[in-house]
């Protein structure tokens, strides 16, 4: 499977995006100037990355459809699997499943996961994933740095506290822990038993 390069905007863009119940893009969480976040989005959408779909409220209003229809942008399953990010529950509204229903084509059927503390299922990792080895770098006893962690993705800092604060605390609902460590800087550990 070809790897989907994503530049940062593009990937802090589908991170809000995939962290949202309904996987809307809007609001975007991005400053950009002029014209550029209409060729960011556009980007997306050609690598199939998010999809068109009706509006539901002005305030998400990508652009107007033909027949005058607003539409807003929603990332697709390709996206959160481009993050490394996997979710059985489809969004809401999408593909006529009710909120909270699996998403058909989306993955196996499995065990039902627990729930987060808001009552919502808790999401799931799938092996071999970029989240997957973040996760494990953060079980070692000796936990990863902001530095380890960039020097073994490449990515940027602040896409790496986004990866732990929403994917794995708020999404997964993992209990990581951070210390400053002398010498390392901070430190993230996930306890083993998770």
């Amino acid at each position: 499977m070809t790897q989907i390069q994503l530049s940062d905007t593009q990937a802090v863009i589908l991170s809000a995006a995939c962290a949202r119940d309904d996987r809307i893009v809007f609001p975007v969480t991005t400053t950009l100037k002029g014209g550029a976040i209409n060729a960011v989005l556009g980007s997306l959408l050609k690598k199939g990355l998010v999809e068109e779909i009706p509006a539901m409220s002005e305030a998400t209003v990508w652009r107007h459809g033909d027949d005058d229809t607003p539409l807003t942008l929603r990332a697709t399953p390709a996206a959160c699997a481009a993050l490394g990010i996997e979710s059985d529950v489809a969004p809401a509204g999408a593909d006529g499943a009710p909120e909270g229903e699996p998403a058909t084509g989306m993955a196996e059927e499995a065990e039902t996961p627990p729930n987060d503390a808001r009552g919502a299922p808790a999401r799931k990792t799938r092996e071999g994933t970029k989240q997957q080895a973040l996760i494990t770098m953060l079980k070692r006893p000796e936990g990863a740095s902001i530095a380890e962690i960039s020097a073994e993705f490449g990515w940027a800092n602040h896409t790496i506290r986004g990866a732990i604060a929403g994917a794995l605390k708020k999404k997964l609902g993992l209990d990581v822990t951070s210390e400053k460590v002398e010498g390392r800087g901070r430190v993230y550990k996930l306890d083993n038993a998770a």
